[in-house]
């Protein structure tokens, strides 16, 4: 690839515009109205949780949620970009794009309710655990996609991650071991303007974080993250080189964070209501339900069964997260290796044994 086609536009790929208008382009073509169709379900679906998970924090059943409201076509591009086959490396603000790919919503949230693993099994929907320390995912996904190789598979592995992560040495050295190897990775950066409160200006001066892949050899696209139809298209593309043979790709999304970093952070401290306002007219559900609208694709009654089926999605969350569950203290070596070593099995029948005498010594006394 020459050295000019490496680098991104000078403006994000757009394929539908906020007020939900398409554009012909001379490269990206506009995805199908039955795919856009089913894209904008998912992106119901994660809006409203997405709302649910607030809520839940509220009321002290969630320990934390980082939420990707505004960012919903990023996180559903991703997971509908992959075929069954590959794999999504999430962060810990992906929840979305988790549940996109098909694990179960209570499944996706356990691991914010402070329970023990991940909570849903990674084979299942091949979907990693999602990532809260930055950039340590891309490391894994990039190992993963380097052993698929050496099997033979025909696996692409998607690895999202935040801008703030592009700040991490773990970040430079995924990319240049994925290049290097010309691995099948698509590296899925959401760029939604801060790291908690650190803006982009005070991570990088490059013209775009897109722009760092040349750095690497590896092509760099950019893309407003916040239209579906362009997300899909680009990271169908991506995809798609990657399981050709064509190695990695650097995918920025330029959306924004509309809420604050976690319900821990007050974003008002660092940024004003006036920077905010104009993101909230680019809101990516908008866009797509009048587009699908003027296509003749979503009438009222198409909009009222979407609604409800989000309703009845958000009421399971809710019964599942009040289910407080019971931890069973051998849980404690059960899940640390699959084969436990002889350690484990050591301290864990030392538990059972203590655990055993105290039940034997709070029995009350058998009448002789």
């Amino acid at each position: 690839m020459h050295a000019q086609d490496m680098l991104p536009r000078d403006t994000p790929v757009r394929l539908i515009d906020q007020t939900g208008l398409s554009h012909e382009d001379d490269h990206y073509a506009l995805p199908s109205p039955e795919r856009l169709r089913d894209g904008y379900r998912q992106l119901v679906r994660g809006r409203r949780l997405n709302d649910q998970a607030n809520a839940l924090v509220r009321q002290g059943k969630l320990a934390v949620y980082p939420s990707s409201h505004g960012q919903e076509a990023a996180e559903v591009a991703a997971a509908m970009a992959l075929a069954e086959g590959d794999w999504l490396f999430p962060t810990y603000r992906d929840t979305v794009s988790v549940i996109t790919r098909g694990v179960d919503p209570f499944e996706a949230f356990v691991l914010l309710r402070g329970d023990w693993h991940s909570g849903y099994d990674p084979r299942e929907h091949n979907v990693a655990p999602q990532s809260t320390p930055l950039a340590t995912q891309l490391l894994h996904a990039v190992g993963f996609a380097h052993a698929a190789r050496l099997r033979g598979e025909d696996t692409v592995v998607l690895a999202m991650c935040g801008d703030g992560a592009t700040s991490e040495g773990d970040f430079h050295e995924a990319l240049n071991f994925a290049a290097v190897f010309a691995l099948p990775v698509v590296f899925f950066v959401q760029n939604n303007g801060y790291a908690i409160s650190v803006p982009l200006s005070r991570q990088t001066v490059a013209p775009s974080i897109a722009h760092k892949g040349i750095g690497y050899g590896m092509p760099g696209r950019r893309v407003d993250g916040n239209d579906l139809a362009a997300l899909l298209a680009v990271l169908d593309e991506a995809v798609g080189s990657a399981r050709d043979g064509g190695g990695p790709t650097l995918v920025e999304a330029v959306t924004y964070r509309i809420q604050s970093h976690t319900n821990a952070d007050d974003a008002s401290r660092y940024r004003t209501d006036a920077e905010v306002a104009p993101w909230l007219q680019r809101d990516p559900l908008a866009r797509v339900r009048t587009w699908l609208r003027s296509e003749g694709m979503l009438a009222d009654a198409d909009e009222t069964s979407l609604q409800s089926e989000a309703e009845q999605l958000a009421a399971e969350l809710r019964t599942a997260i009040n289910d407080e569950a019971v931890p069973h203290p051998e849980d404690l070596f059960r899940f640390v290796y699959a084969t436990p070593t002889p350690q484990l099995d050591e301290q864990s029948r030392m538990l059972a044994a203590e655990l055993a005498a105290d039940q034997a010594a709070t029995e009350p006394e058998v009448a002789r």
